[in-house]
Parts: structure tokens; sequence; C-alpha cells
């Protein structure tokens, strides 16, 4: 009775090492914390940034200022020197009058919360929010940067080790990152740690979409599988920014960062027991090289879909929030709120064209999300109020999600198709599309926005958005390589899988009807 016992724990950790259901939740939880830190310093960074740095600024001018006026005051060196260069005598306060100076612009006027209190939440220095634009839009695309650097090295290391190494890699690092965060206290700081996540996020992001397409060689389950695990990276998206904006509001800027650690900590557990990520799996079949699927027009059309419609919401997280501050005169909770009908929308739009999408076309998904996308971005503008922007927002989170899970699936497909079926490469690859809509957008939207304004940068992008989107139609039906074919009407000799959920096949993973599929192209 004891030994059975005893037996039980060792006897689930081995059925738990070979279910396919626990590999989508790991690679699920990694995706969610990954893109909750991406998201939850959304709301942070701008009015961190404005209290530390502005306000400090204006402070120290203001105190200067009423100490050298309270000398003018008080010395009579100083009255009388002042008199002989005037030749008349007077007051300070009557030859500078500090209101007339902010009047005409020469100093700002000192920000109290009587002052914020009294002009509606409106903040000050103008001029030193247009500027901000620009730094927080290079801090939040420094991770995509450094994800974009990283990918191309990740995907063949995961070719050679597997997956399980890089994906533990991912999260030390992504952990090292959030405890960064929390203890941050300038600009300097924050652009490491934010760049260190980029680190992170390219190892959990290409390990973990590469071992789903691994596990799942069933192109309709594969799709599935992707929706679920791209619900996670939504539901990151989803409680990030507002759960950022709530808790530095009302708690403190380490707080949100120090529970993301804390749950980061859980999944490194989760990870140790589940992919045992000191053992080395290399693929058994020898990958595509980078280069050759980089010259594969499907791919390339399927990537650039994926990094202009992401680029839509990237160029909205530095730009949305300072032009919330300017024209609607936000308060801080409200700035993550903003995102909050975006994230639920995607979260929607994943789960349900996870599945809908193998039905319809994916091709289908993916053109029409881009078009809805553009038109989205063509509405942000309009808004007047926080309410205004729930439509737009979550057009934009639908749309993006449509494309995401089209995409995605589409990618592991088109290896199965004109490659050889080993994924970390191809999935680098869309990462790297991801991260460039995330570096692009960011980086060069607060430089648009300062020169010719935050609509016209929303109605370029959208324009953009849905100018592109007519390609998809090429993914509808793309063409089998010549040797693909040939081994098609043959036993493929190599053994995919060893799950026990799901039997050794010797077939080439093209879905149900993978016999049918060639005869139609010729």
């Amino acid at each position: 009775m004891l030994g059975g016992i005893l037996d039980a724990p060792p006897q689930l950790l081995k059925g738990g090492r070979e279910s396919r259901k626990l590999v989508l939740v790991v690679v699920f939880v990694a995706l969610l914390l990954d893109n909750m830190l991406f998201t939850v310093v959304v709301p942070i960074v701008p009015t961190f940034l404005y209290m530390t740095e502005f306000k400090e600024a204006i402070s120290s001018l203001h105190s200067n200022l009423s100490v050298s006026s309270q000398h003018a005051t008080t010395s009579p060196a100083f009255s009388t020197i002042f008199s002989f260069f005037d030749n008349t005598t007077m007051t300070v306060e009557e030859s500078v009058p500090i209101s007339v100076a902010w009047a005409n612009g020469t100093i700002p006027p000192p920000v109290t919360e009587a002052d914020s209190v009294h002009r509606n939440n409106c903040l000050q220095g103008t001029k030193f929010l247009e500027e901000e634009n620009i730094r927080v839009g290079v801090l939040f695309a420094s991770k995509a940067l450094m994800q974009l650097l990283v990918n191309p090295f990740v995907g063949p290391l995961t070719n050679r080790i597997g997956y399980h190494i890089p994906m533990f890699a991912g999260f030390v690092i992504m952990f090292l990152s959030t405890v960064m965060f929390a203890f941050s206290g300038t600009y300097a700081l924050l652009f490491v740690a934010r760049t260190l996540q980029g680190i992170g996020s390219s190892f959990s992001s290409v390990a973990g979409l590469g071992m789903l397409a691994s596990v799942y060689t069933d192109n309709y389950e594969r799709g599935r599988a992707m929706g679920i695990a791209l619900g996670g990276l939504a539901l990151g998206l989803l409680v990030g920014a507002p759960f950022g904006s709530v808790m530095y509001e009302f708690v403190g800027k380490s707080s949100p960062f120090l529970i993301l650690a804390f749950l980061a900590l859980l999944d490194g557990a989760l990870q140790l027991c589940i992919l045992q990520p000191s053992k080395v799996s290399p693929e058994s079949a020898k990958g595509t090289p980078l280069l050759t699927l980089l010259k594969d027009p499907y791919i390339l059309v399927a990537a650039g879909s994926i990094c202009l419609a992401n680029m839509g919401v990237a160029i909205l997280e530095p730009t949305l929030p300072i032009w919330m501050m300017q024209t609607m005169c936000a308060p801080e909770w409200q700035l993550g709120l903003a995102f909050l009908p975006a994230s639920v929308a995607y979260l929607i739009g994943t789960n349900l064209f996870g599945v809908l999408a193998n039905k319809m076309g994916r091709w289908l998904c993916s053109l029409v999300g881009m078009v809805v996308v553009g038109a989205s971005l063509l509405c942000v503008p309009l808004a007047h109020s926080i309410f205004g922007l729930i439509g737009p927002n979550a057009g934009l989170g639908f749309a993006i999600g449509m494309v995401d899970s089209s995409l995605m699936p589409i990618m592991g497909h088109l290896v199965d198709l004109r490659h050889t079926s080993v994924y970390g490469s191809v999935y680098a690859i869309a990462d790297v599309a991801f991260c460039m809509g995330f570096a692009i957008g960011p980086s060069t939207g607060g430089a648009v926005v300062r020169v010719i304004g935050f609509p016209w940068l929303m109605v370029i992008i959208g324009v953009i958005n849905i100018l592109y989107a007519p390609l998809c139609y090429f993914l509808r039906n793309p063409p089998a390589k010549e040797e693909k074919l040939a081994i098609l009407s043959q036993d493929c000799p190599m053994e995919t899988w060893m799950y026990a959920d799901q039997k050794p096949t010797k077939e080439l993973p093209l879905g149900e009807n993978s016999d049918e599929e060639p005869d139609s192209e010729e």
C-alpha cells in the first residue's frame, strides 16, 4: 500500500512528460508571462518618466528661483547692485515678475496637485511629452530589436539541441529581467531590463512554438493548439496593461513586476517537471537552412502579414497613452485600460479562429483580418474619450487575433509542404516578423508623431495594412516542392513523434487529405 503511494508521483511525472496537453500548458504559461511583462510597462513608463524627470527638473528650477528671489528681496548688497545697474530703486518682484515669465514661456509654471486638479488632470510640459514620445518608443522597441537580433541564432540552436533547454533558458532570463524592472529607477536601467527581456522572449517564443509544431503534426490539431497557445499570448496582453496601471497607481511601481517574478518562478518549476531541460534532444532530421526559408516567397508573404498587422498595435503602445494625456486629459489608470478592448478581442479572435480558420481557409481569415486592422486604425483618431476608443481597439485586437491564429499554423504547414519538417527556423522567422512590427512601430512612431501628428500616423499604417491584404491570396494553395511530391508517393522513413497519446506515423504530416493535395495542385 505504502509502496504504491510512493510510486504514484514518479508515474504521474512520467505520464506528464509524455502528454502533449501538458506541453501545451507549459507553452501557454510561458507566452502568458512574457506578454504580461511586455505590456505591463506600457502605462507605467510614460507616467513614471514624467513624474521622475520632468517634475524633478521643474521643482529644482523653481526652488532655485525662489531662493534667488528671496536673496534679492532681503539682501541689501544685491538690492544696491540692482539699483546701480538700473538707475532706479525697485524690488526684485517688480523687475522680474515671475508670472510674466511664465506667461511668456520663459520658464514653465510649477506643477502641483492643486494645478493638476484644476486643469482636469491635463499634464503640463507639452514639449516634454512630445520628446518623450521618442524616448518611450525607443525603450519599447529595444525589446523587439534585441529579439530580432537573437532569433536567427535561436532557431538553428533548437534544431541542434532541441526545444527544452532554450525554453528553460528563456525562463531564467525573463525572471532576471522582471526583477530588474521592479527595482530600476532610471531610464538607462529600464532600457537594459527591456533589452534583457527581448533575449528571454526570443528563447521562449521560438522554442515554444517550435515544440508545439513538432508535437502536433496534424494540420487541424496544430491550428487548434496554436490558437490555444496564442490565447496565452492574448491573455498576457489582456491583463498586462490594466494590471500595470492599477497596481502602479494604487500600490507602487515595483508591485506588478514582483508578482510577475513570482509567477515566473512557478512556470520554471513546471518546466523542470515536464520538459527535463537538462536533456539534449536534437531533431532526428536536418532542418532546412534559415536562408533557404527566407528565399521562399510564401513564407515571406506570411511573415510580412504578421509584421504589418502587429505593427498596428505596436505603434499604439508608446503613442496612444501620450496622445490621451495631451488630448483627453486621461488619468493614469485609464492609460492601461484603453488597451483592454483590444486584448479581450484578441483573446476571442485567437481562440475562435484557431478552429474556424481551418474551415474558412486560413488565407481568407488573414486577408480579412488585415483589412479590419487597417479600418480600425483609421478610426482611432476619431475618439474624443476613452469610450470612443472601445470600438476601434476591439476591432484591432480581434483582427490581429484572426491574422496570428491563421498564419502561425500556415508557417508550419509551409515547412511541411515545401521543406524539411523541422520547425525551429521557420518559427524564428515568424517571431522575427512579429518583432519587426514591435521594433519598427514604436521606434519610428514617436518620431513620426512629432512631425505629422498622431492622426496621420494612424492613417499611414492603416492604409499600408489594407494595401498589403490582397497578397494573402497567394497562401490559398501554395505548391509543394518537387522532392516533396516524390516523397508523398512513397513511405516516408522518418518517424515523427514519440508521445504517448499520438502513435508514430510514417506519413508526411500534411493533414487528413495529404494524398489528395498534390494531385489537386498539378
